[in-house]
């Protein structure tokens, strides 16, 4: 685990989903990635240019395995939304979600940035939905005291500064 590895000094810099206050570490958030729904090219719910989160209900659903953050969340939707996930997969990362998604396997709940190249490929369709936004919280974590070495204050400066190159009008 990421945060186990920077408290036992195992690495300096970790990037993690959902972040996690600790009285030991530093917590520095710097991106909000949307989850969106990732489908076979062909599933019959990519008919629409978005989807409401009940037509999830009864749908096969791949996910991560229990204990990922992410997982976590769709699982807290799932209730709030009152959606009978039909779990078919879990897996612990996301290539191989992906992976089962582009094989008909189910459909899956997954961070948008992560699935940018697979969509411009045509290998998946991804629908964002239409009744609310769900947000995965980004963050870089350190040890709190830790002295950083230019090159690891350059990459927080790097992922912390709000607005991007790409992000600036031209």
């Amino acid at each position: 685990m990421v945060y186990e590895d920077i408290l036992t000094n195992s690495i300096d810099l970790g990037l993690v989903a959902y972040p996690q206050k600790h009285k030991q570490l530093e917590v520095l958030p710097f991106h909000d990635d949307e989850l969106v729904l990732a489908c076979y090219p062909e599933h019959p719910l990519t008919q629409q240019s978005s989807v409401d989160i009940q037509a999830l209900n009864g749908q096969k659903i791949i996910g991560f395995e229990p204990d990922i953050p992410t997982r976590k969340a769709t699982d807290q939707i799932f209730k709030e939304s009152n959606i009978d996930a039909d779990l078919v997969m879990e897996f612990d990362n996301v290539e191989t979600v992906k992976r089962a998604v582009e094989i008909n396997a189910g459909i899956a709940i997954l961070p948008q940035t992560t699935v940018v190249r697979e969509e411009a490929q045509g290998l998946l369709k991804v629908l964002k939905f239409s009744n609310q936004t769900y947000n995965r919280p980004l963050a870089l974590i350190h040890r709190k005291g830790r002295v950083l070495t230019p090159a690891m204050k350059k990459l927080i400066e790097l992922l912390t500064t709000k607005k991007l190159e790409s992000e600036k009008p031209v």
